[in-house]
């Protein structure tokens, strides 16, 4: 697929995050912003995945370790054809599927339920082994925040994995600088996050535009090639990105828009998506 192509889908998963999130009047469109780029990568161009077949026995696995960011995933689900992207609109309603957290019960191409911080990657790395431990030739990815990564049993997961030399695995790391109450270094600072994961055994990757397809197909091919260690792509991103006002914003991190901010947003990113058309 093209860097033009990916970025269409990209601007339809963004638009797709601020609908749901707006239609729900509550959710994370923040990080779920900073990560669109990577989850399109993911899912239209690097994992195995049949969306007629959501649990394929050999597909690839994807554990969104940062669970509230679940609008971004929906939105990318969506876009690949899991279900209808109508269906955003319904994002923490009532009796919907789409929940404000993942749940693999109820939504079609969700391989894990999380929410809880820290504790999805466990989940990855036993999926990891289990495909070890069984023969099977699937991989397993997992996105976690930088946040997130604060986490004691992130590192617990991780030494683990390394120790295990699960080079089946890749973690992703959304490095925006961003959590809920303000930057890394003013509520508990996890830098230097390449190194800490190198000190785990780890393969550590670090990607300095993670909204560029080039560096993250560069990135996911140095993952694959790997072997002995699992791999970590440390993902420099912006928080909020493709949405003027929300850029950088901590404030975004977990509210939704009103009427007339959406009605900003949507207008930005159909400017966008039709400049992206006329290429």
């Amino acid at each position: 697929m093209t860097n033009l192509e990916l970025q269409k889908h990209a601007v339809r998963i963004r638009k797709g995050i601020i609908t749901g999130v707006h239609a729900g009047k509550s959710g994370h469109p923040g990080g779920s912003l900073s990560s669109a780029d990577l989850l399109t990568y993911l899912y239209f161009e690097e994992m195995k995945l049949d969306p007629g077949d959501p649990k394929k026995a050999d597909r690839d696995r994807f554990v969104l370790s940062k669970g509230h960011n679940a609008p971004a995933l929906y939105a990318a689900l969506a876009e690949r054809g899991y279900f209808p992207p109508e269906d955003l609109k319904t994002l923490r309603h009532m009796g919907s599927y789409l929940q404000g957290h993942p749940c693999m019960q109820e939504t079609p191409g969700v391989d894990a339920s999380s929410g809880s911080l820290g504790q999805g990657i466990s989940v990855a790395v036993g999926m990891a082994l289990s495909a070890r431990l069984s023969g099977a030739d699937y991989r397993v990815y997992t996105l976690l925040g930088d946040g997130e990564i604060e986490e004691g049993q992130v590192w617990e997961a991780a030494m683990f994995a390394g120790n295990r030399r699960l080079d089946n695995l890749v973690a992703i790391v959304d490095y925006n600088n961003l959590q809920i109450d303000g930057t890394l270094d003013q509520v508990n600072s996890p830098v230097p996050i390449p190194a800490k994961f190198e000190a785990f055994r780890w393969n550590v990757i670090e990607v300095m535009d993670g909204s560029d397809f080039d560096q993250l197909r560069e990135a996911f091919a140095g993952a694959r090639a790997h072997k002995g260690a699992p791999s970590c792509i440390v993902m420099h991103t912006v928080k909020g990105k493709g949405v003027s006002y929300m850029e950088n914003a901590c404030e975004w991190h977990g509210k939704a828009p009103n009427d007339e901010q959406f009605a900003v947003a949507m207008e930005e990113l159909n400017q966008a998506e039709e400049a992206l058309c006329q290429r």
